[in-house]
């Protein structure tokens, strides 16, 4: 024992200094952080499910409110309606009238406006009342009842029709499974349906008033509670149907009995625990009283113990982080008792992979001082150098952008004034002359070279001038729509980026279908401090296998295609070349057929170039 210390003294004697400060240092952060570690860990895991179960608590007792508000303004919706004039004489009073004449007075007219006012409001989708009259009826036919008053045949066989008629219930808060297909697709995915009853001469006509709402909003605030990865929020009613759920795959693995919930929580408000296909589970409920809901949250233990082992991950980095930071002290320290021979070596190691800084200009006038005042004249060369060489990088950019947007021509105009001859020929001098006025203006704007750039609202101009002319040759094939927000339309961009697109899209897309029929949309928005334009087209597409070349100098210059890949490869170009690689075009597939394109570019104000000051041309 005594001979191994003395080797071990030996050995540690050796080492350089700089050696034995980096190891003092990591044993003294090294072996407190251990023995913490250790304590630490054997009390992780309980602390973690008290923490998460506080956190759960008081997660679901701000969201509960919540959605009992979102109910009432759905039920509320309900309430209005009745509390109208037209209301009260259909389901209150005895129609006395035909129902024809009733439908066309002005309170039934205002009782439509103010349904249609109300669906768009407090996440309401739509208001159907189902009456039980032959659906033939002149009543369904009147501009008030139009879309608003249905036959009872449209609701029958439904899941919530056959509960109204078995237990002649008056309310009822109907979940996805208690609808139609149709009404879902056509509605929304839940509804609040009041049982009414329209009294005529001939006796009682039942009907229901149903107020359709979005399960999203609902499932939205559900997700607000949810803070464990795994876990599961839903609501359930007493009928066992799953009103909303934030999972739906882990609410059928743990779907409680609404009676057993209900149970527990008279005898508790809090957590409980339970097993579920042989795993732990702890469960938390509340209960939403109007339409007698509870909602439910379910924590499974896995996640519990991948959250405890995170935490025990990130306090091993904080102890890594600690044994680092004492190791850059070590390094530090040893450094500071190196020459400044050594300094200027680093100095010119880092120059390496990274433009030369100049060093603090010597004090000391010795050989050392000579040597950095002979590097820090050189930086100085090298600076000069390179800002020559960034200049002269800025006007070959310059260059190239001048070039690509030399390369774009109109190259429909021959195609344009074979057109506007053939309506000659057949005496049309108002076509001719809206024709004319439109190619005029396009090439007053394609080749005005004032300015290189341009705004969106002049480009979206210049595209729309583009699509009527193609119009008149294809006979209105084309539906063009700029559907682009007004704070966008000043923005910057340069000319001729969207025509060469819009191009594209219609000839290689709308006009390969057979019909030679389709639309083009044009949107954007702000993102991240960029504008985003997307140009859609429901055309034939771009095939798969071409979608990663289509951008390509490659495909531009062989493509059989050619003048189309060309412009909007150049688009793409002038793009990258003003604002960087990180902006341009890209293509992507629409599902069912069509292509998207994406234009990114800097969120940079300007003014629009005015050709000659006209007013632009015939609509």
């Amino acid at each position: 024992m005594k001979s191994l210390l003395h080797r071990i003294n030996i050995r540690y004697s050796s080492l350089k200094l700089q050696a034995k400060i980096t190891l003092m240092l990591i044993l003294a952060a090294g072996v407190p952080l251990a023995v913490l570690s250790i304590a630490f860990s054997s009390r992780l895991y309980s602390m973690v499910v008290a923490d998460t179960i506080r956190s759960e608590q008081t997660a679901s007792a701000a969201i509960a409110p919540r959605i009992s508000e979102a109910v009432r303004k759905i039920s509320d919706t309900g309430r209005q309606l009745s509390g109208m004039e037209y209301y009260r004489t259909l389901f209150s009073d005895t129609v006395s009238s035909p129902l024809r004449e009733a439908a066309e007075s002005d309170d039934a007219s205002a009782f439509a406006r103010a349904a249609r006012s109300l669906a768009g409001k407090n996440g309401v989708r739509a208001i159907r009342i189902y009456l039980d009259i032959p659906a033939g009826d002149p009543f369904f036919s009147a501009d008030s009842s139009k879309d608003l008053f249905l036959p009872m045949d449209r609701a029958r066989g439904t899941y919530w029709y056959g509960i109204f008629q078995g237990n002649g219930a008056q309310e009822l808060y109907c979940p996805p499974f208690y609808l139609g297909a149709d009404e879902i697709r056509q509605y929304g995915d839940a509804a609040y349906i009041m049982s009414v009853t329209m009294h005529t001469r001939g006796g009682a006509t039942p009907g229901y008033v149903a107020v359709y709402y979005s399960s999203d909003p609902l499932k939205s605030i559900l997700s607000g509670g949810i803070t464990l990865p795994g876990s599961v929020s839903y609501l359930i009613d007493d009928r066992q149907a799953i009103v909303a759920s934030t999972d739906h795959s882990l609410d059928a693995l743990y779907r409680l009995n609404y009676a057993e919930i209900h149970e527990s929580l008279m005898s508790s408000n809090n957590f409980i625990m339970r097993s579920v296909l042989g795993e732990k589970i702890y469960v938390g409920f509340y209960y939403i009283e109007a339409p007698r809901w509870l909602m439910v949250t379910v924590l499974p233990n896995r996640p519990l113990l991948a959250r405890a082992d995170a935490l025990l991950f990130k306090f091993a980095l904080v102890c890594a982080a600690c044994i680092a930071a004492a190791l850059f002290v070590a390094i530090w320290q040893s450094r500071s008792i190196t020459s400044r021979v050594s300094s200027v070596i680093h100095q010119m190691a880092l120059a390496q992979d990274r433009p030369p800084v100049p060093m603090a200009e010597p004090v000391i006038g010795d050989e050392i001082g000579e040597l950095i005042h002979t590097y820090n004249h050189m930086t100085g060369k090298m600076k000069l150098l390179m800002e020559q060489q960034e200049k002269t990088a800025e006007e070959l950019r310059i260059a190239e952008f001048n070039s690509l947007q030399a390369q774009i021509n109109p190259h429909f105009l021959y195609n344009t004034m074979d057109m506007i001859n053939w309506m000659a020929q057949q005496g049309r001098t108002e076509q001719i002359s809206r024709a004319v006025q439109n190619l005029a203006w396009f090439y007053k704007l394609t080749l005005s070279r004032k300015n290189s750039l341009s705004t969106v609202e002049r480009e979206v101009e210049h595209v729309t001038i583009y699509v009527r002319l193609q119009n008149m040759r294809y006979a209105d094939g084309v539906n063009f729509v700029a559907d682009i927000p007004d704070e966008l339309l000043d923005c910057q961009i340069p000319k001729l980026t969207l025509q060469p697109i819009v191009e594209n899209s219609i000839l290689h897309g709308i006009l390969e279908k057979d019909s030679k029929t389709g639309d083009v949309v044009i949107t954007g928005w702000r993102e991240k401090g960029d504008v985003v334009l997307l140009v859609s087209d429901n055309g034939v597409g771009i095939p798969p296998e071409k979608l990663p070349t289509i951008l390509s100098a490659q495909s531009a210059g062989t493509n059989g295609k050619s003048s189309s890949n060309i412009a909007v490869y150049n688009v793409h170009r002038r793009l990258q070349l003003l604002y960087g690689p990180g902006y341009g075009i890209s293509y992507a597939r629409r599902e069912g057929g069509g292509t998207d394109c994406s234009i990114r570019l800097p969120m940079l104000r300007g003014d629009a170039e005015d050709p000659d000051g006209s007013a632009g041309p015939p609509a």
